[in-house]
């Protein structure tokens, strides 16, 4: 079982940036996907990007040219930096790997984006 923990959700100002990190408890390297997604109060949880084993992004459109995901093998941890934040990011942060045929979930860090 991958264990996932998030931090780095902190309150900023509209234009800041955060970065957030997953720290997994094993390898994510030869995880098959692994991604960031996140739930905003009273929304249902969106996918914010998503990394394939080849290392290739997705981004969902709200956060393209805004946020960069990545990965730190030798570390087994999964960032997002997130640059000019709007307060429409604010939202719990939760960060995923597929690995073994199951899903994973860490227990998420709030973000807080005041303007």
């Amino acid at each position: 079982q991958v264990q996932l923990v998030e931090s780095g959700g902190d309150l900023v100002q509209t234009g800041g940036s955060l970065r957030l990190s997953c720290a997994a408890s094993e390898s994510i390297f030869s995880s098959n996907s692994m991604g960031w997604y996140r739930q905003a109060p009273g929304k249902q949880r969106e996918l914010v990007a998503r990394m394939s084993r080849s290392g290739i992004g997705n981004y969902a459109d709200s956060v393209k040219g805004r946020f960069t995901i990545s990965r730190d093998n030798a570390r087994n941890t999964l960032y997002l930096q997130m640059n000019s934040l709007k307060p429409e990011d604010t939202a719990v942060y939760y960060c995923t790997v597929s690995k073994y045929g199951l899903n994973y979930w860490g227990q998420g860090t709030q973000v807080t984006v005041s303007s």
